[in-house]
């Protein structure tokens, strides 16, 4: 049974976690509605806010998330198939508060656990956030062991008796679609998606990754706010906004589209000359409202009109005959085409084809049958011979040159028939009487096969339907305009813009009540926020003051300007460099800009009402100099007192920050083999690294003699140079150095000697008492065994007689000079 962590929900913890003791976002509508009752507000503005504040919950059929009370850990994260990692590779993990590194070279497959357990929660990765090619996306599949990619979560949920399980498969190869089942004890399983953690996941993300870090410096100010106000605890603030803005923008969006169509009608009415158009321009105009009792009178006082009539007078009008340019053409080109393809017969050559084929089938027979002595047409004793063949085979080709002018001919000519009958339109399903005749011929030429009488056909009825089609669309126009059709379409669109007009003034009172809505929650709204922001500020401070070391860059103030629906929202970091201020982006280096950027994001993942317990961190260490890493380490260890922290980082500084200001920690190993097998084993220190390596070499039986008289004095070595760099580092460290000029010190010591002095007095010009100080630790015989590691580096190495013991002894020299208290006396 797993043994779950204390919660750490204490006031304190509250607030060095971001937020204020006990702020959450159950409590923000209680406090809304006192103020709102103290407000100035007329009533029905009051009962407006109470109503949108009264509907900003969540949905009640909604699936119900992770609760902060029932904080979530990580167990273990497998993976197969899934990027580096090919057969399954498992990492464990302590499911409770504390530090642990997952340490390895870059390639190792470390990466791909951090990867598959956010896309395991959130679908996606930060890192295909960022780089959206598609090389990513094709080749996310593992190279040795891809066919069916998966990952494993498991889940330690505070007050469940079993660990639960998040499965991640692919069914597709689309990477960003994976499906998710989400197993847990007395719930059954289901998918993830209707487990309702979304908002969980997007409101406090536990990922941070090197390209959420970045976000900072090349993401939209507009990502970061939102990253930020998320957590405060506003959601039904931002939800009841939203219901006001809906109503507003419906009132708003009526009094626009009335205004808008305003111009347009005036000036429709200012054309006509007109009484009634002026009674109408002198009630729209009025100063503040229409006179709509004046308009209404105007457009219910049009006589009656036969609207059938009207309809066909107006269709009359709207009636196209035929294109008489277009017509011409397409006859002209016709009467072309019949013309070319009678010369073309004329000439022959409509029967060069048939002699062509003939004499084909003659040539083709001839050659099926070469031993014939007669001819097969008429049996004279000419036979069909080669010389014939000859003769007939040019005549063939010359033959098919001229029928294919005849068939070029016959082609044009089909093609202006089609041209012709193209323009020769079907009887609309309405005419006027007069035109029913002419349109029928006109409609009837389509039918017409002889090409000249087509031609004829289409001119003549063209030209009577196209006059017939003009004399009644000039007869149409002058009825119409008796009709008083100008008048009537005025009035028409005046009627339209009457209703429209009257229910936008009519919801004008309502149009200001929900404004000055809005603008008291937008106050209300920029109060809280300011109100649950400064603990999350003050954490942030205190971060960075852990961060920054050495650096003169103060962090003096972080804010939110815009609000979550304005076009220009953005996260405002006030800092100041050397008390002058000065804009956070401008003046940061790439290494202060992502420990800033950490300051940020470490208070919303330690938020109290995150219901997770655990945070994944991937390569935080980037950019950062020494100082800055041993300040990252002992904020994450300050986080891991109340949170699980996962952090992979293949830079060794981490580790060793950790080991030098004596900070628990759990270090763990990937490593990766031949065909993607990656394995991960538990890793006691450096030291002990080193030394596995070694005893592993050392108990390996029929080594070449090569492996023991000079690799195995290497790996001793590294054995003694992790432990004096350990002890100088501890030294340098107490000794008051910078974490940047330690890291300098230690890394300009190449020698072994050089290294040891480091690690037993702190001083490189002490190399000539490295001897004497380590007779009196570890006993005489600590001299030669460090002569032995140097001399492995020679031609001709070192004597070992017993390698197991030579590793035993060199541990127990690696063990003392490596203890703090040893090294300080």
């Amino acid at each position: 049974m797993t043994e779950h962590p204390e919660h750490h929900d204490s006031p304190e913890h509250a607030e060095r976690a971001g937020q204020a003791p006990g702020s959450s976002g159950s409590s923000t509508l209680s406090r809304l509605t006192g103020r709102l009752a103290a407000s100035t507000l007329a009533e029905a503005t009051k009962e407006m806010l109470r109503e949108a504040l009264g509907g900003a919950g969540t949905d009640a059929h909604a699936p119900v998330g992770p609760h902060p009370e029932q904080r979530v850990f990580l167990e273990s994260i497998s993976v197969s198939g899934f990027r580096g990692i090919g057969r399954t590779a498992r990492l464990p993990l302590s499911a409770k508060p504390g530090v642990t590194l997952v340490v390895g070279r870059n390639g190792s497959g470390k990466s791909s656990f951090a990867e598959g357990a956010e896309t395991a929660f959130t679908g996606r990765t930060a890192r295909l956030d960022k780089q959206r090619g598609e090389v990513w996306r094709r080749h996310w599949r593992n190279l040795h062991d891809g066919a069916e990619p998966k990952v494993d979560v498991r889940l330690a949920i505070a007050g469940d008796a079993r660990p639960s399980t998040l499965t991640c498969t692919w069914p597709g190869d689309d990477v960003t679609a994976p499906a998710v089942e989400f197993k847990r004890p007395r719930h059954g399983r289901r998918p993830f998606k209707d487990a309702g953690w979304e908002r969980a996941l997007h409101d406090y993300r536990p990922f941070l990754s090197y390209s959420d870090l970045d976000k900072v410096i090349s993401g939209k100010p507009s990502e970061l706010y939102d990253s930020i106000a998320t957590i405060l605890g506003l959601g039904e603030l931002t939800a009841a906004d939203e219901r006001l803005q809906a109503v507003e923008k419906a009132l708003n969006s009526a009094v626009r589209t009335a205004e808008a169509e305003l111009p347009a009608l005036v000036e429709a009415l200012s054309a006509l000359d007109d009484p009634r158009a002026e009674r109408a321009l002198a009630a729209v105009s009025a100063s503040d409202t229409p006179d709509f009792d004046e308009l209404d009178a105007l457009v219910t006082g049009l006589p009656d009109a036969d609207d059938d009539r009207l309809r066909q007078l107006r269709a009359t009008v709207e009636l196209a005959g035929p294109d008489l340019d277009a017509v011409g053409a397409a006859v002209d080109r016709l009467r072309e085409a019949v013309a070319v393809l009678d010369d073309v017969r004329a000439s022959g050559a409509e029967d060069a084809h048939q002699r062509a084929e003939l004499l084909d089938k003659a040539l083709d027979y001839s050659r099926r049958h070469a031993d014939e002595d007669t001819c097969p047409v008429c049996g004279s004793g000419r036979p069909l011979d080669e010389a014939w063949a000859e003769r007939a085979a040019e005549q063939v080709a010359a033959l098919r040159q001229e029928a294919a002018t005849a068939q070029h001919a016959r082609t044009e000519l089909r093609d202006a028939v089609d041209a012709v009958r193209y323009l020769v339109t079907r009887v609309p399903a309405w005419l006027p009487a007069p035109l029913v005749h002419p349109w029928e011929e006109w409609a009837a030429c389509r039918a017409t096969d002889d090409a000249e009488r087509l031609a004829a056909r289409v001119e003549t009825a063209a030209l009577v339907l196209a006059d017939a089609c003009a004399a009644l669309r000039e007869e149409a126009a002058r009825e119409l305009e008796k009709l008083d059709e100008e008048w009537r379409r005025c009035v028409t669109r005046l009627a339209a813009w009457l209703d429209r007009a009257r229910a936008a003034h009519a919801g004008k009172p309502r149009l200001r009540q929900v404004r000055a809505a809005r603008k008291w929650l937008k106050e209300a709204c920029a109060e809280l926020r300011e109100e649950r922001l400064r603990p999350f500020e003050d954490h942030s401070q205190r971060i960075w003051e852990e961060l920054r070391q050495h650096s003169n860059v103060d962090l003096r103030s972080v804010r939110l300007t815009g609000s979550e629906k304005a076009a220009v929202r953005k996260l405002v970091m006030d800092v100041s460099v050397d008390g002058t201020e000065a804009a956070a982006l401008g003046v940061m280096s790439q290494g202060e800009l992502h420990s800033l950027a950490l300051s940020l994001f470490l208070p919303r993942a330690a938020a109290p009402d995150s219901p997770f317990g655990f945070v994944v961190i991937d390569d935080p260490v980037q950019s950062m100099d020494p100082a800055k890493v041993h300040g990252l380490a002992k904020v994450l260890h300050d986080l891991g007192e109340t949170r699980q922290v996962v952090v992979f980082t293949h830079d060794t500084r981490l580790q060793r920050a950790f080991t030098n200001q004596e900070l628990p920690v759990t270090v763990l190993e990937v490593e990766r083999e031949a065909r993607s097998s990656v394995t991960v084993r538990p890793v006691t220190d450096p030291v002990g690294q080193a030394l596995a390596d070694a005893r592993a070499l050392a108990r390996t039986p029929n080594l070449p003699p090569v492996a023991l008289t000079h690799v195995l004095p290497g790996l001793c070595r590294t054995v003694l140079e992790r432990a004096f760099s350990e002890a100088a580092w501890l030294r340098l460290h107490r000794a008051g150095l910078t974490e940047d000029e330690a890291e300098k010190t230690v890394a300009g010591a190449l020698k072994l000697m050089d290294i040891a002095a480091l690690g037993l007095f702190g001083d490189l010009s002490k190399t000539a008492s490295v001897y004497r100080e380590l007779r009196r630790r570890c006993g005489s015989g600590a001299v030669h065994l460090v002569q032995q590691c140097q001399e492995g580096a020679h031609p001709s190495g070192t004597s070992m007689p017993d390698p197991l013991q030579f590793v035993r002894d060199i541990a127990a020299v690696a063990q003392t000079v490596r203890k703090a208290e040893e090294a300080t006396q």
